[in-house]
């Protein structure tokens, strides 16, 4: 599945004011002297690689759960063109300080993988692209973005899925060794993306967002199996969730709560150290805790089928967490 590339539909009324910084560009393109393409390549870039956290996904029986895994780019907190589900999602927010080309790459089921492995026939199915999918995917696009946003391995934290039965019972062992092999191959993908960001000629900032707050998360979900067990029409869908992640059954969560922390810690030191090359150079890196401490510890804010992905109202709260964490990137690409 090709990402999903999104241009403001009053572009043209946004920037023929003398004032806007792409001016220019507007006459050009009216006096024919250059192409539509050629007119949106001028715009800002900015990319979403992730997860179904990063996605409008819920949910229900296979079949449904497969049609909507395949059009589910919209309506969540990057990325929302629905006015009635009322999220203020990153890119509308971006769009207040200049017109934006909003990228979304995410997928359901994707998962940090290492090059050349190949997707799951699971993913194939669902048109999903794990980590290194989505990187070739802006790797081999015509435009790379200024601005990439990285939110993913929430999958990779299900440490209970094809874990030996003996490890069940004492996973000390397991989940140091599942992190330290996580931020092997987070680093060899992230490497791929850096070398070719350095190569382009405009400016590009990076931020590697931490894996969500499972602690919190978790709340919410007890909550919401709180409120089913008083009505039980309520989130009929809530233990589908255990079909396709084993881990969040209540025996787990702790595990994968520890496994999310040791994650985050090697995200930021993996980030600390490839920052450190990339002094004066044109492209920015950084790490955000914004998502690792947005609270989702509420059952409204998860979605009233499955008790698992996030609400309107959650995306709305990972939205504001995470735009209010993107202004040194901002800065650096002279946004302001």
């Amino acid at each position: 599945m090709k990402f999903v590339s999104v241009v403001p539909e009053n572009l043209l009324e946004r920037i023929r004011e003398p004032t806007s910084r792409f001016y220019s560009d507007y006459l050009a393109y009216k006096r024919g002297e250059i192409r539509w393409t050629e007119l949106i390549a001028q715009l800002p870039h900015v990319a979403m690689i992730g997860d179904s956290v990063s996605t409008g996904i819920h949910v229900t029986t296979t079949w449904s759960t497969f049609w909507r895994a395949r059009s589910c780019h919209d309506n969540n907190w990057f990325l929302n063109l629905d006015p009635g589900k009322e999220i203020q999602s990153v890119s509308e927010r971006l769009e207040r300080f200049a017109p934006f080309v909003a990228i979304h790459c995410a997928g359901v089921g994707a998962m940090i993988d290492d090059y050349g492995e190949g997707e799951a026939f699971s993913r194939r199915i669902l048109g999903t692209r794990n980590f290194s999918g989505q990187i070739n995917q802006l790797l081999l696009s015509k435009r790379f973005p200024d601005l990439i946003l990285i939110s993913i391995g929430h999958n990779n934290v299900d440490w209970a899925w094809r874990s030996p039965p003996d490890e069940l019972a004492r996973p000390q062992e397991r989940l140091p060794r599942l992190s330290r092999h996580l931020h092997k191959i987070f680093a060899r993908q992230l490497r791929r993306l850096l070398e070719h960001a350095r190569a382009e000629r405009h400016r590009v900032a990076i931020i590697v967002f931490g894996l969500i707050n499972f602690g919190a998360y978790f709340k919410g979900r007890e909550e919401a199996e709180r409120r089913r067990e008083k009505e039980p029409t309520l989130y009929p869908h809530l233990e589908t969730t255990y079909k396709y992640l084993i881990s969040f059954r209540p025996d787990y969560r702790e595990n994968v709560i520890r496994l999310a922390a040791m994650v985050n810690n090697e995200l930021r030191t993996m980030v600390n150290e490839f920052s450190g090359e990339l002094a004066n150079t044109n492209v920015y890196l950084r790490y955000s805790g914004a998502l690792a401490t947005a609270d989702l510890s509420r059952a409204e804010l998860l979605h009233a089928v499955d008790g698992w992905h996030a609400s309107v109202k959650g995306h709305n709260v990972l939205a504001e967490s995470a735009f209010a964490d993107l202004s040194p990137s901002l800065e650096f690409l002279g946004i302001s």
